[in-house]
């Protein structure tokens, strides 16, 4: 008790779904989820990940969250607790948020650049064809912009589990799911008449995001849509790279599991979906839908058009908008140093205010060959899974489409067939609590994720296309 006082606890289970649901909620559903939403037909994106969140998502959930509360350790040193033979996985599973606080930080970096210059009344600026890549080909000022937004991570982080990291989601989550809900219902008012006459309405864009679209749908590109749902699911809800193994840790063992673990679903579901509401309507609305395909430059290129073609009110929205990105990628961000921080507290016992600033310091000198990846240190490399990539997207690529998927394989391995998924199920029903997915969550660690994982994986080494 003495050791797991010293690496300090939520304070209940509001502190911990918060927490946890603030890890959840980041880039990845502001960013990422509307882009591929666009992408992959509306609706037909939207039914595969809700059907995988409620399955997939929740069962590698349920797992991480057990498996940190069980051990009461971080992720690089749980694994080897459960199975003495399976540190190995601590291991990789410790190595991706090493990978992506660097990056990750750096797109925060760009996030409060865009939030400076909304705040100061340069929207049309920003809207400007060649601003985005003119700012992030600059040598210094993402540096800078790099390291305000990580200090501001790394004070939160040093600060501790409660006055630290619990305190702030509960200030700042209910902030983001306000401003969340207040720009989607402001996006559906929207309406727009383009030089040809044509008019567009936030409505028709919401029934493109939310109605599935079967033109041309072949076997293939629906499984497409299905890896490209899953792999959002990484994304959205934090598995597979230790961060809810470490917050799990920290879960008091009256806190209700099944409970937690459900709510967290629904919120990051919620804010995924609202996510899109707040982008895809939008972005429809003043540019059609040739904007759709613009990908991750979407919420950087497209967006400060949009909020410039809205007029005075473009301001004030684009300035809202980007604190809410803000909000949601700092969330983020505190989870994945945590995740490096817990570890080194917990591997080598040094205390959490030497440990932050040792990651930070990292970080630090890594952001800054990510920033410099755009001009001093630029080159073009093609991944296995043929995009074209710069620093940045090698290492996202290495984290998230390689090492990610691999964790949860081998948890999957792990728990469904070395340890059985009976650890996990007498872990989250201590104190007499329901398991009602019980089958479900067997079936799917067992069977049908590790099928699932190792088609992904295929797909991210370039050996399966579809």
């Amino acid at each position: 008790m003495e050791k797991n006082s010293k690496r300090g606890t939520f304070t209940g289970q509001i502190g911990f779904v918060l927490a946890a649901a603030g890890s959840a909620v980041g880039l990845g559903n502001i960013w990422r989820f509307p882009y591929l939403a666009a992408k992959d037909g509306g609706g037909v994106f939207l039914l595969c990940y809700i059907v995988l969140a409620l399955t997939f998502g929740f069962t590698l959930l349920t797992t991480e969250i057990a498996i940190g509360r069980k051990t009461a350790q971080s992720p690089l040193t749980a694994y080897k607790k459960i199975h003495p033979r399976w540190g190995f996985l601590g291991v990789l599973a410790s190595l991706v948020p090493v990978i992506i606080l660097p990056y990750y930080c750096s797109i925060g970096g760009w996030v409060l650049k865009y939030l400076s210059v909304f705040v100061t009344g340069g929207g049309a600026q920003a809207a400007q064809d060649t601003y985005f890549k003119g700012y992030i080909s600059g040598t210094w000022e993402p540096i800078v912009w790099m390291m305000v937004y990580l200090l501001l991570t790394a004070a939160v982080v040093y600060s501790g589990v409660e006055k630290g990291i619990e305190k702030f989601s509960k200030v700042l989550m209910p902030i983001l799911l306000l401003l969340v809900v207040g720009i989607s219902v402001f996006s559906l008012t929207l309406t727009h008449t383009d030089a040809s006459g044509v008019t567009r309405t936030g409505l028709e864009g919401l029934w493109i995001y939310l109605v599935p679209d079967f033109t041309g749908m072949t076997l293939g590109r629906f499984l497409m849509i299905l890896m490209d749902a899953m792999g959002q699911l990484f994304f959205s809800i934090s598995v597979a790279m230790g961060i809810m193994v470490a917050y799990g840790s920290y879960a008091k063992k009256e806190t209700n599991l099944i409970k937690s673990i459900n709510q967290i679903e629904i919120f990051d579901t919620l804010v995924a979906l609202l996510a899109g509401m707040m982008i895809v309507p939008a972005v429809f609305t003043f540019t059609g839908t040739e904007a759709m395909s613009d990908g991750p430059g979407l919420m950087f290129k497209s967006l400060p058009k949009v909020f410039e073609a809205m007029g005075a009110a473009g301001g004030v929205i684009g300035a809202l908008f980007f604190l809410m990105v803000a909000f949601a990628a700092v969330t983020s961000s505190v989870s994945v140093m945590e995740a490096i921080v817990s570890s080194i507290m917990d591997r080598f016992h040094f205390s959490r205010k030497k440990s932050t600033v040792l990651v930070t310091l990292y970080a630090i000198l890594l952001g800054t060959v990510v920033c410099l990846g755009y001009n001093l240190l630029y080159f073009d490399l093609t991944l296995p899974n043929g995009t074209v990539a710069q620093i940045l997207d090698i290492m996202d690529y290495i984290s998230n489409n390689c090492l990610m998927p691999l964790v949860a394989l081998f948890t999957c391995v792990l728990v469904g067939w070395v340890v059985k998924p009976r650890t996990i199920i007498d872990e989250v029903t201590i104190g007499g609590y329901r398991f009602r997915r019980k089958t479900l969550y067997v079936v799917t660690i067992k069977i049908v994720a590790p099928i699932l994982l190792f088609v992904l994986l295929l797909q991210s080494f370039g050996l399966f296309r579809l």
